[in-house]
C-alpha cells in the first residue's frame, strides 16, 4: 500500500498503533478516496451544531449512487456510524481502512456485488474537534481523541428521536434517504474486565419485527460469531451485569429508541452496535472493529437478496399490524446459558475510602457458563386507530414527523369531529435535566369520546404505513420514547384558569342544590377523608373540578384518535 500513488495509509496505520486521526486528516482521507476511485462518493448533508457538514462517503461498485435504484435493483445498504461518542475512535479510523480495502484489495471488491456501503466518518464533528487526553479516564489509548458531547453538550445518541440536535436532524436525513437494511454504530464499552476484545449489542430480538428478529437470531449472529472466532476476535453479548460482576449473569441492552439502533428498529433495519473493550489496547480495538465491519459486509452481501426480501416482507407486516409493544420489560426468570471468558472479581481494602473495592485479577481468567438474559415482555401495548388528528400548533411534533417521511394529509376545512381522547392522569417528571429535557414516565391514561373542533390544515395521520412503529410509539403517550416522554406536550400539565374563592362560594354553593349527584360524590368525599373535611378550600376545588367550568383541556392529549373509519375532509 505504500507504493501506491498518493499514499493511502491512514494516519492511524503510520503511527505506532495507538493514534487516531484528526478531524481534518480523516476528512481529507475521505476526499481521497472520493478523487481516486469512481467507485466512491463523498456526499455531504445539512450542517452540525459546530457548523460544518455531516459528510457521507458512498461505496458502489456499479458507480450507482441513487437509493432509489439502488434499492430498485435489489441492492442492500450497508451504513456505517462513527464518532458519535468521539472519544471512541475505534470505528473512525477501521472504517477508513475498510473503505480503502473495499476499493483496492481484489479479494475484498467482491464483497460490494450486492451491497452498497454508506459511511458516516465522523458523525459528532463538534466533539472530535474537542481533542483531549483526559475525558476518557477507564480507556487504554489512543493517545488522543475527541469527546463525548457537542458543542451543545448532547449525547447524540439519546437525541435519535427527539431531534434536538442539528447532528440528528441531518442523521435523521440522511437514514431516510438511503433506508438502510443494516445498521452499524461503532462504540467502546466501559464496565466489567474480561478476556474478549470486541463484545455486541444487537437489535434486541423481542422488539424486532419477527422476519428480521429470526434471520439475526438463527442466521446473522450465529455466523458473525463464527466468523469473528476465525478472524481471532472472539466476541461475546455485550457485558451489562445483573448485580456487580459478569459471573451473575448478563443482561441483554433494550435499545429504545433514543438510541441510534432503537431509531433503526423503527423503520424494520436491523442494528448492531459493536463494543469494543476500553482496556484492550488500541490497535487490537481498531483491528476488531475492522473485523467486524468486514464480516457484516460479507454476510450481507451473501444474503442481500434475502434480507431484501425480508424487509419486505417486514415492513408489509408492519402496515397491516394492529397491537404495538410501547414499553419492555427484563424477563428476570428465563435465561440462557453461555460459556464466558472473564478474569476473577475479587475484592480488598481500597486506599482511597478504606472500604472495600472490587479488582479483576488477570493472572487468573477463566471459562465458565453464565447466564444470559436476553428476553423482554411487553408491559404497555397500543392498538391503531383509524386515523391520528394532530392540531396543526404542535409544529416541533409535526415537522419530526415529517423528517421521518410519515404520510400526512391536512383537513381541507374546519370540521366538528368525533374523537376518542386520552387524559394524563398520572406521570413523574424527572427533576434533574436529562439531555436537554426532564422525562415524563410513569405516564397512566384514560380515555374520552368528545366531540371537538377541528380546523383547516390540521393534520390527519393513517398509521397503515411501513413506519407504524415509528407512530405509534411516538405519538401514544406511554411510550418510552414517546414525544409526550420527551416534553413536547408539556404545556397541556398547566392550567390555565381558575377561581377566586370569595366568588366562587356562591357558585359551589348553588352547584351542590342543583347537582344530585355532585352533592352526593362531595358528601362521601368528606366522609372518607377527614384531612379533606377540614380543608374548605380543598372543598372549593373539588367542587370546581367536577363542574363545568374546570377546563376540559387540562391534561387533555392533544393529538386526538378516531377509532372506526370515516370519510374525512383531507387534501
Amino acid at each position: 500500500m505504500s507504493q501506491m500513488p498518493n499514499d493511502l495509509l491512514t494516519p492511524f496505520e503510520k503511527g505506532n498503533g495507538n493514534q487516531t486521526c484528526t478531524y481534518a486528516e480523516c476528512i481529507s482521507y475521505y476526499e481521497k478516496l472520493d478523487s481516486l476511485f469512481d467507485q466512491a462518493k463523498l456526499l455531504s448533508y445539512g450542517t452540525t451544531s459546530i457548523g460544518k457538514a455531516l459528510h457521507l462517503l458512498v461505496i458502489s461498485s456499479d458507480k450507482n449512487f441513487d437509493p432509489k435504484k439502488i434499492h430498485d435493483e435489489g441492492k442492500v445498504v450497508l451504513l456505517i456510524n462513527n464518532g458519535i461518542h468521539p472519544g471512541e475512535p475505534d470505528g473512525i479510523d477501521a472504517s477508513m481502512m475498510f473503505a480503502r480495502d473495499l476499493l483496492t484489495k481484489k479479494e475484498m471488491k467482491s464483497l460490494l456485488d450486492h451491497v452498497v456501503i454508506c459511511i458516516i466518518p465522523v458523525y459528532n464533528v463538534s466533539g472530535m474537534l474537542n481533542r483531549n487526553n483526559t475525558s476518557r479516564v477507564n480507556q487504554n489509548g489512543p493517545e488522543q481523541f475527541g469527546f463525548r458531547g457537542t458543542s451543545q453538550n448532547y449525547d447524540l445518541n439519546r437525541d435519535f428521536v427527539k431531534c434536538d440536535s442539528r447532528e440528528a436532524q441531518t442523521f435523521t436525513e440522511i437514514f431516510q434517504t438511503w433506508k438502510p437494511e443494516i445498521f452499524i454504530d461503532n462504540h467502546v464499552s466501559n464496565g466489567a474486565d474480561y478476556q474478549y476484545t470486541m463484545t455486541l449489542i444487537p437489535t434486541q430480538k423481542d422488539k424486532l419485527q419477527s422476519i428480521l428478529a429470526n434471520y439475526q437470531e438463527k442466521t446473522l449472529l450465529p455466523d458473525l460469531y463464527s466468523m469473528m472466532m476465525k478472524d481471532n476476535y472472539e466476541m461475546t453479548p455485550y457485558v451489562d451485569p445483573v448485580k456487580e460482576i459478569p459471573d451473575s449473569g448478563i443482561a441483554a441492552f433494550l435499545e429504545t429508541p433514543r438510541f441510534s439502533t432503537g431509531y433503526a428498529a423503527l423503520f424494520n433495519c436491523i442494528g448492531m452496535m459493536p463494543e469494543t473493550h476500553m482496556l484492550k489496547p488500541y490497535d487490537k480495538r481498531v483491528w476488531a472493529t475492522y473485523a467486524l465491519e468486514k464480516n457484516v459486509c460479507s454476510i450481507v452481501n451473501r444474503d442481500a437478496s434475502l434480507i431484501d426480501k425480508n424487509k419486505k416482507e417486514a415492513d408489509d407486516s408492519v402496515s397491516k399490524q394492529t397491537s404495538f409493544p410501547l414499553e419492555w420489560k427484563l424477563n428476570e426468570i428465563k435465561s440462557d446459558q453461555i460459556s464466558f471468558k472473564g478474569f476473577a472479581a475479587k475484592y480488598k481494602k481500597s486506599d482511597v475510602s478504606d472500604s472495600m473495592r472490587l479488582w479483576y485479577d488477570r493472572s487468573e481468567p477463566f471459562e465458565k457458563p453464565i447466564k444470559y438474559f436476553n428476553d423482554y415482555d411487553a408491559v404497555i401495548t397500543a392498538t391503531k386507530p383509524y386515523a391520528y388528528i394532530i392540531p396543526q400548533g404542535w409544529e416541533r411534533v409535526i415537522e419530526r414527523l415529517k423528517w421521518n417521511d410519515v404520510e400526512m394529509k391536512q383537513l381541507s376545512k374546519d370540521t366538528i369531529l368525533d374523537v376518542d381522547v386520552y387524559y394524563i392522569d398520572e406521570m413523574k417528571s424527572s427533576p434533574v435535566a436529562y439531555e436537554g429535557h426532564h422525562l415524563n414516565s410513569g405516564v397512566k391514561i384514560r380515555s374520552e369520546k368528545q366531540r371537538l373542533q377541528f380546523y383547516k390544515g390540521d393534520y390527519v395521520l393513517f398509521p397503515n404505513q411501513t413506519c407504524n412503529r415509528y407512530i405509534l410509539e411516538m405519538l401514544e403517550p406511554q411510550g418510552t420514547d414517546s414525544y409526550f416522554a420527551w416534553n413536547f406536550f408539556d404545556p397541556i400539565l398547566m392550567e390555565k384558569e381558575y377561581f377566586s374563592d370569595y366568588v366562587f362560594e356562591d357558585v359551589a354553593a348553588d352547584l351542590l342544590k342543583t347537582d344530585s349527584i355532585l352533592k352526593q360524590e362531595f358528601e362521601l368525599k368528606k366522609k372518607s377523608d377527614s384531612t379533606f373535611a377540614k380543608d374548605p378550600q380543598a372543598q372549593l376545588d373539588f367542587i370546581y373540578r367536577h363542574s363545568a367550568y374546570f377546563e376540559k383541556s387540562f391534561r387533555r392529549y392533544p393529538v386526538a384518535r378516531i377509532e372506526k373509519q370515516i370519510t374525512l375532509p383531507v387534501d
